[in-house]
């Protein structure tokens, strides 16, 4: 057992395509190794001598002769690619039920009693890039009030707002309004997307929020507050549990903010599981697809990476793992990709790693983080802690 367990989930950061990808429109991505193969190499040193090399061919992280770590890759049982589905696999509750997406949009039945409710027009509501359309829209909403929503593959409601035309708290309001008013058409997520800026240099901002759906079963967070351990969530964890399970929640703004806040959580020895979610590889370059980025956010979590180890004592165990892909070198569309996606485990106190394997779903992580924390799990998932 361990004291303290770090689960960092690199938002979208997939490994290749699973068997399935082609029903999702996802044949053949692969989303770290397009990403490093587009900027002809990356170094990722700590990861390296961790395994990660070992999972999939890497353009520039060779296999480790020896790893410090324990890696594989783990596949998606539950329908879909989105967050909320990867998230909550990961912690034990597999998805068999999909949520709805609207490939042409809300139906009047979603769009008008949310407009009437909030008091504001809609604008958009299709299917979208985030910055796309922001960009063909915000005039307009900065000159009519409305709102510009919009949704994609993933089973969203995204509603977006000029910060300076919507104030933060009413955004945030109405999005809870659509959460009431679309949980009985099992959408996924209500998403806040605040923006700023003028006309042609629109950016959006770190102020984001989801709302998503209860988790409909539970969760090895569930198991992890009634054996007393507590729950730290860095980023958007508490949104996509939708609070469920979590004692603690610390937001951030991007992924190096979240690296800090996990040094500092390291230093303050808090205990139970500390539970991050890294987000600018998904929202600030995959979706935009945009692979130079996506590989430096790489070469950037990996330098934190390093300085986290440094940190970590015996009683600390550390699981790297992401939630679905988001292949930034895909061109049939901008949306997340159905892949496989990475599992490393280290701590300090072992003296080897070693060959995960294939693992049939991601709860084989939440079995592993309740079995490292001393909680009972009956549920999905095979855990893989050394013996």
């Amino acid at each position: 057992m361990f004291p303290r367990v770090l689960v960092i989930v690199l938002d979208s950061v997939g490994v290749g395509a699973l068997p399935d990808a082609g029903e999702y429109g996802d044949t053949g991505a692969a989303t770290l190794q397009h990403a490093a193969e587009a900027v002809g190499g990356i170094s990722l040193p700590n990861l390296q001598r961790l395994g990660l090399g070992c999972i999939a061919p890497i353009s520039g992280v060779a296999p480790a002769d020896k790893p410090l770590g324990f890696y594989g890759k783990m596949a998606e049982q539950s329908e879909g690619k989105d967050t909320t589905s990867g998230h909550w696999e990961l912690m034990g509750l597999v998805v068999d039920e999909p949520f709805i997406v609207f490939p042409d949009g809300f139906p009047p039945e979603i769009v008008d009693p949310f407009a009437e409710a909030t008091g504001r027009g809609v604008l958009g509501n299709r299917p979208a890039s985030g910055t796309e359309i922001v960009a063909k829209l915000g005039e307009e909403h900065l000159k009519t009030g409305k709102w510009i929503l919009y949704t994609s593959a993933d089973s969203v409601f995204q509603l977006a707002a000029h910060e300076e035309e919507v104030p933060l708290p009413e955004l945030y309001r109405a999005c809870e309004t659509a959460r009431k008013q679309l949980d009985p058409w099992r959408v996924g997520r209500v998403i806040a997307r605040p923006f700023v800026g003028q006309p042609g240099a629109f950016t959006r901002t770190y102020n984001r929020h989801d709302y998503s759906m209860p988790p409909d079963g539970a969760t090895v967070l569930d198991s992890l507050q009634q054996a007393g351990v507590q729950v730290t969530g860095v980023g958007k964890i508490r949104d996509i549990y939708a609070g469920a399970g979590v004692n603690r929640s610390i937001t951030t703004e991007g992924n190096q903010d979240g690296m800090d806040r996990l040094a500092i959580l390291l230093d303050e020895k808090t205990p139970g599981l500390v539970f991050a979610n890294l987000i600018d590889f998904d929202m600030c370059f995959g979706h935009r697809r945009n692979p130079s980025g996506y590989a430096h956010a790489l070469e950037e979590f990996d330098r934190g990476l390093g300085r986290l180890m440094e940190r970590m004592t015996p009683d600390d165990l550390l699981l790297i793992t992401a939630d679905h892909g988001c292949d930034p070198t895909y061109t049939l569309h901008t949306d997340h990709t159905r892949e496989y996606v990475p599992v490393i485990m280290w701590s300090p106190r072992f003296i080897a790693g070693g060959d995960l394997g294939v693992r049939d779903t991601f709860a084989d992580l939440g079995v592993t983080v309740a079995a490292a924390l001393g909680a009972e799990w009956s549920g999905p998932g095979r855990g893989f802690l050394p013996g």
